[in-house]
């Protein structure tokens, strides 16, 4: 087993997506990378902790490979906007790989490069080893399976998923 620390926009996208794939064992959505300890949503929303919005993925490294992982995120999400995705904007919604260990961050730099070859702007992905994760508030964990009439959740992840269904089709579970 392994753990990576992805912050890619809003944490119930990512969590909703990474939840679908083979090999993943638990997805903890929560905040990371910021200056406050035991941060609150409401001061998330407001910017001034400094941390992201985030996922804590677990997973069975013999089921799934780091890479496609990561290669997952790239396309989940658009790591070419600095500080948002879409209309959400704030440094709680950058992009970001949180690594364990320097084989992580190694793949995490290759990863980056992978995805400068498929983006035409250039890739605002941090990298970083402040791992100061706090798991969010209950209601957030399993957000979109628990809100399925979720305005927001339904404009964005559904299509996502689509997308990412039928390019990996081999690693989604039902």
């Amino acid at each position: 087993m392994q753990s990576i620390y992805l912050a890619g926009g809003c944490f119930w996208c990512i969590e909703a997506i990474f939840l679908k794939l083979k090999g993943v064992r638990s997805i903890v959505p929560g905040y990371i990378g910021g200056v406050s300890k035991n941060p609150t949503y409401e001061e998330i929303c407001k910017g001034t902790s400094g941390h992201a919005e985030a996922i804590k993925c677990d997973f069975d490294d013999k089921v799934i490979l780091l890479e496609l992982i990561l290669e997952i995120f790239f396309v989940a999400h658009d790591p070419t906007q600095k500080n948002r995705q879409g209309n959400d904007i704030g440094t709680q919604y950058r992009s970001a790989i949180f690594y364990t260990n320097i084989e992580q961050k190694k793949k995490a730099e290759e990863a980056i490069k992978k995805a400068e070859k498929i983006y035409q702007n250039t890739i605002q992905t941090e990298l970083s080893d402040k791992l100061n994760f706090y798991a969010a508030e209950e209601y957030h964990h399993n957000y979109f399976l628990k809100n399925p009439n979720s305005i927001y959740c339904n404009a964005l992840i559904p299509p996502k998923l689509k997308t990412l269904k039928t390019k990996y089709s081999n690693i989604f579970k039902n």
